[in-house]
C-alpha cells in the first residue's frame, strides 16, 4: 500500500543510477564498489556524484546515498530537481532518512529491478536569503529538505531575529538562533533543541527558537501556505545554515524567507514499514 503522496513506478525500468558516496567512510567507497559492479553486470550505466550533479546530462531512475543522513541530504540536492527517487543504504549513527542497512542492499537493488517498492513523497524547504539592499522578491533561492538555520556567529552573544509569519509580523526574538524545518527535519536539529517530531507524511513548518531568552520559548507549527520570514535585526552579523552544509553570510537587515517547496523530495521505500517504528528504533525508545 502506497503511503499518502506516494506514487508508483512499478513500470518504470531501471537504466540508469546515480551514486552519492560519503566521501570519508572506507565502508561507504567499498560497498559503492560492490554495488557498481552489480548494476554494470547487469548492463545499467552508474554516475557518481559528490553533492554536485555529475556532467551526464541522463535522468537517473534512482539516486542511491552510501553513507548516514547527511549523505542524504546531499543526494536529494542532487536528484530533486530531477524528481530522481533516493534510496538511502545506511552507514551513519542515526539513519533516519535511510531505509536499508549494508546487508540488505541487494535485497533491496532486486526489488527496484523487479519494481515492487514505492515512491514516498515529502515536502521540502524553498528559502529565499534576501539581503537587506535588495529589490523585494530578489534573492538567492535554495532547497533544503530538513532546515534553515539563522544562528550567532559570536560566541556569548545573541542575536535578535523578527519574525513574519504569512505576511504578518509576529515576534522579535532573543536567540542563539532561530530555525525554520519540515517535518522531515523535525528529527534533526529540531529535535535537540526540544521542538516537536512531526510525521513526515505531513506538510508544514516548524519555527522552533535555539536558547531564547523570551518567557515564550516554545515551537510554532504553522501551514505550508504561511510563508516564514526571518529578519536579522541589530549590529550583529550571523550565518544561515542550510541542511546543516550551506553556509551564508548574513547582516543586518538580511532575510530568509522560508515556503513549501513547489518540488518534493522523493524516495524509495520497501513494505509497510512505519515512522514511529524507524522513531523508537533510532531513539532507543522502549514501553514502560
Amino acid at each position: 500500500m502506497l503511503a499518502p503522496g506516494a506514487v508508483s513506478r512499478e513500470d518504470d525500468p531501471v537504466r540508469s543510477v546515480l551514486f552519492v558516496v560519503h566521501p570519508d567512510r572506507p565502508a561507504a567507497t567499498d560497498l559503492s564498489a560492490v554495488a557498481r559492479a552489480w548494476w554494470e553486470t547487469r548492463g545499467y550505466e552508474v554516475d557518481f556524484a559528490s553533492g554536485e550533479p555529475p556532467e551526464s546530462s541522463r535522468q537517473w531512475d534512482f539516486a542511491v546515498s552510501f553513507g548516514g543522513d547527511g549523505t542524504i541530504l546531499r543526494t536529494v540536492q542532487v536528484a530533486l530537481p530531477h524528481g530522481t527517487p533516493v534510496l538511502g543504504i545506511n552507514l551513519g549513527r542515526m539513519g533516519f532518512l535511510a531505509q536499508v542497512e549494508p546487508a540488505g542492499m541487494q535485497t533491496a537493488f532486486e526489488h527496484l529491478i523487479n519494481g515492487t517498492y514505492q515512491v514516498e513523497e515529502r515536502m521540502a524547504l524553498a528559502v529565499t536569503v534576501r539581503k537587506g539592499d535588495a529589490a523585494a522578491g530578489a534573492g538567492s533561492t535554495h532547497v533544503a529538505l530538513n532546515e534553515a538555520i539563522v544562528e550567532r556567529i559570536a560566541p556569548g552573544h545573541t542575536i535578535r531575529v523578527g519574525v513574519d509569519i504569512g505576511g504578518r509580523r509576529f515576534l522579535t526574538y532573543v536567540a542563539d538562533g532561530l530555525l525554520v524545518c519540515t517535518p522531515t527535519g523535525s528529527t534533526a536539529y529540531n529535535l535537540s533543541a526540544r521542538g516537536p517530531v512531526v510525521s513526515p507524511t505531513m506538510r508544514a513548518l516548524v519555527l522552533t527558537p535555539v536558547a531564547p531568552h523570551l518567557v515564550f520559548d516554545r515551537s510554532l507549527v504553522v501551514g505550508p501556505d504561511e510563508p516564514v520570514v526571518l529578519t536579522l535585526l541589530d549590529d550583529r552579523p550571523a550565518t544561515a545554515v542550510l541542511d546543516g552544509m550551506r553556509f551564508i553570510p548574513l547582516v543586518p537587515g538580511d532575510a530568509l524567507v522560508c515556503s513549501a517547496s513547489e518540488l518534493p523530495a522523493r524516495f524509495v521505500r520497501f513494505g509497510d514499514l512505519d515512522f514511529q517504528s524507524v522513531l523508537r528504533a533510532r531513539l532507543s525508545l522502549a514501553d514502560r
